[in-house]
């Protein structure tokens, strides 16, 4: 019997667009294991992932913006306010150009802080913690560097790299390969451009476009609505392209028993390719490394949270 993904939408915020709301999250309640790395990484690891949640979406700039400066009043710091896309000004108001570009210029430190922002402003537990504090400010990275992920709260977080790669995988029958692009269905010997309908590379785009319009005619002068281009298998948009995406690992080799990635190290891992030519490999099972300072403006990030398991009798 073959097992099958369950999909549930929680629409948690207000939209830019009447048909788009920028939390939207497809959750994983079965067909958990699957073996990371394969087909494009020398090791390979056998993963038994526990429920979770990833959003449709990468983090759009009208969100992080609406989340940081409410976060600011409460406290928290960010070292980087963030821009629109690859073309915004940096801290920009937004608007219906730029609202729905992801957010980019920020760093793996800013990601986490505004994560925990967005768990305490929508009445969940922060993951992300220091000797039981809230990590609220990204300028302090010593501390970031030896935070904690609470797994088991309900909070927002951002994916581990073995949920990345299983979520750009699944499939309703299984798993695609690792080394193709999230999305595609034929083998790359009967349509080798297929890869283009579902992310926004180096190959079709010269700079970010607004989430989720992979597979559509770009036009400068009718800029496309989000969500309207090709979604992956599991309904996720630009897994492989558009801007690359923070995971919560340290870079290293895998290891079976280590499930969230080593426990320390130098660099974080990213996942999925961007437009940008620095960022040409963007298979499902392709991973890259960053000093957690660096900001670029093809880094971004989209959020995931742990689903609480019932209870067994």
């Amino acid at each position: 019997m073959k097992k099958t993904i369950c999909f549930i939408t929680l629409i948690l915020c207000a939209s830019f667009f009447f048909a788009f709301t920028p939390i939207s999250l497809v959750t994983f309640k079965s067909g958990l294991s699957f073996i990371q790395g394969q087909n494009t990484q020398s090791t390979l690891a056998v993963r038994d992932l526990k429920p979770f949640s990833i959003n449709k979406f990468e983090t759009t700039y009208g969100l992080w913006y609406e989340i940081r400066t409410k976060a600011e009043i409460l406290g928290y710091n960010f070292e980087n306010p963030g821009q629109p896309g690859s073309l915004g000004r940096r801290a920009a108001i937004p608007n219906e150009e730029n609202a729905s570009q992801p957010v980019t210029m920020i760093s793996w430190y800013d990601a986490i802080v505004w994560c925990n922002a967005l768990s305490e402003i929508q009445g969940r537990t922060p993951c992300y913690q220091y000797k039981g504090q809230i990590i609220r400010d990204s300028s302090d990275t010593a501390t970031c560097d030896l935070a904690e992920c609470l797994w088991e709260k309900d909070g927002f977080r951002l994916p581990s790299e073995a949920e990345w790669e299983y979520a750009a995988r699944r499939t309703p029958a299984g798993f695609q390969d690792g080394d193709t692009i999230s999305g595609t269905v034929l083998a790359k010997e009967e349509n080798p451009d297929e890869g283009l309908l579902y992310s926004w590379t180096s190959e079709n785009a010269d700079a970010t476009h607004t989430v989720g319009t992979a597979g559509l005619p770009f036009d400068p002068e009718n800029i496309s609505e989000p969500a309207t281009g090709n979604a992956n298998n599991a309904g996720l948009y630009d897994m492989c392209g558009n801007v690359l995406e923070f995971c919560w690992d340290w870079f290293g080799p895998y290891n079976q028993d280590e499930l969230y990635g080593a426990k320390r190290g130098y660099e974080r891992v990213s996942r999925g390719g961007s437009y940008s030519e620095y960022t040409m490999f963007n298979f499902c099972g392709d991973r890259y490394s960053f000093d957690p300072n660096e900001c670029y403006d093809y880094f971004g990030f989209r959020i995931a949270c742990t689903v609480k398991e019932p209870a067994k009798l």
